[in-house]
């Protein structure tokens, strides 16, 4: 098999659905031992002192209350964090950090899915 490039690898990423790509990371996760979204969030540090100047550029989501609809809160942070059922209804119940250090951009889209399915969202 021939070696990919790093750009075939991220062209042949967009083509593909988040669901699919949560899958290459999972894999990944599991075949070397590492999680790749750490390596990602870590790279960006180099450019951290102007980043800061614009604000935060990552958060972590917190849930604060599940509101009434627990049961779609409960299928949100399982599709969004890869939890199984009984860590998600955790959170649900318990409240808690449901991502961390979650771009500001994708924790603004979580926070807005959260608050569509009743749930109360900070941004930390």
């Amino acid at each position: 098999m021939a070696k990919l490039s790093a750009q075939e690898i991220i062209d042949s990423l967009k083509e593909m659905t988040l669901l699919e790509i949560k899958e290459v990371v999972d894999l990944m996760k599991e075949e070397f031992g590492v999680d790749p979204s750490a390596v990602a969030v870590a790279a960006p540090v180099a450019g951290a002192p102007a980043a800061a100047e614009e604000g935060p550029s990552s958060y972590d989501v917190v849930l604060a209350s599940a509101g009434p609809n627990k049961i779609n809160v409960i299928k949100l942070i399982k599709e969004i964090t890869g939890l199984g059922l009984g860590e998600s209804k955790a959170i649900a119940d318990n409240g808690g950090v449901v991502k961390e250090k979650v771009p500001a951009a994708e924790a603004e889209e979580m926070k807005a899915k959260f608050e569509e399915a009743g749930a109360t969202v900070e941004l930390k």
